[in-house]
């Protein structure tokens, strides 16, 4: 029994050495890539970063595409299921579309050097993903627009017409968002509130609705 358990520890403990040397190779490519861009950060600058063996990251990762992937598949899943769930849990028109776009800029405003560097690196990330980043992020909004038709919070309009308008209004403003709060982070979720209520009035009453709100300041 004694061996047993001492068996059972050390698989723990090198599990947990496992997750906290991934995690830190992670934390130093975000570091890396945000201050160097995708293109002129190399392996060596994320290895040094962590003070790990040189070969031990390719025990986590085989490639710097690979970690590249691994960040934003982190944060694309965080944000889908973030999505989902605002907007599944929505009675409101408003509701609806204000927390989707919420949920998009509060995880860009959180994470501004991951959004950033996947909009810059367009081509990277089709090779990896075959998709743009706003399409990852919205993959699940046709179904969820279909079914708030279905509930009676959207209109019956062409839903593919309603997703791409929402794509439309959403890729700059995110943009904006992750230059924003790179350079004031402290202000990252007023900024991502503040874009929410910007899209969710342009969306729901067009230029009209916008002049309501520059004049409520």
């Amino acid at each position: 029994m004694d061996m047993l358990k001492m068996s059972e520890d050390v698989g723990g403990k090198r599990a947990m050495n496992r997750i906290r040397n991934r995690n830190a190779i992670l934390v130093a490519a975000r570091e890396c890539f945000r201050e160097n861009g995708y293109d002129n950060s190399t392996i060596r600058d994320m290895v040094r970063r962590t003070g790990l063996a040189a070969g031990t990251f390719y025990n986590y990762f085989s490639s710097k595409q690979d970690i590249f992937a691994a960040l934003l598949t982190d944060f694309l899943s965080h944000l889908n299921e973030d999505m989902s769930r605002y907007r599944r849990s929505a009675s409101s028109t408003r509701d609806f579309i204000y927390h989707a776009y919420l949920a998009l800029y509060s995880a860009t405003a959180r994470d501004p050097a991951i959004y950033e560097l996947a909009h810059q690196n367009q081509r990277a990330l089709r090779d990896l993903f075959g998709s743009d980043i706003l399409g990852l992020a919205m993959l699940s909004l046709e179904e969820d627009v279909r079914d708030a038709i279905a509930r009676g919070l959207l209109p019956d309009l062409d839903p593919e017409y309603l997703c791409a308008a929402f794509f439309g209004v959403a890729y700059d403003i995110s943009t904006v968002v992750a230059r924003r709060t790179h350079q004031e982070p402290e202000l990252a979720q007023q900024e991502a509130e503040k874009a929410a209520r910007f899209s969710t009035e342009l969306f729901l009453g067009g230029l009209p609705a916008m002049a309501e709100l520059s004049s409520q300041g």
